[in-house]
């Protein structure tokens, strides 16, 4: 990855963060930051399993590549607010 595609990564893991902790039902108990934290780290992830899926480069808008990271960023910021939340 050069460092384009990593500044990237992190504009698209601040947009992410914050769409999957819209996709999350209820108020969560983390701060912003670590919602752009785990919107970061599932971009990138999200970015490698749709690299293995063979879906990182098509036509126009990648949906599926989007789709997943996103899903991640859903599943991050809830498994890290039910953390928060246990204590």
């Amino acid at each position: 990855m050069e460092i384009s595609g990593i500044f990237s990564a992190i504009i698209i893991g601040l947009i992410i963060g914050v769409l999957g902790r819209l996709v999350v039902p209820g108020r969560q108990h983390i701060g912003v930051l670590w919602t752009i934290v785990v919107g970061i780290a599932a971009a990138f992830l999200g970015a490698a399993i749709a690299h293995w899926l063979g879906v990182d480069d098509t036509k126009g808008i990648d949906w599926i590549e989007w789709l997943i990271q996103i899903g991640l960023a859903a599943l991050g910021v809830a498994a890290l607010d039910r953390a928060k939340a246990r204590h």
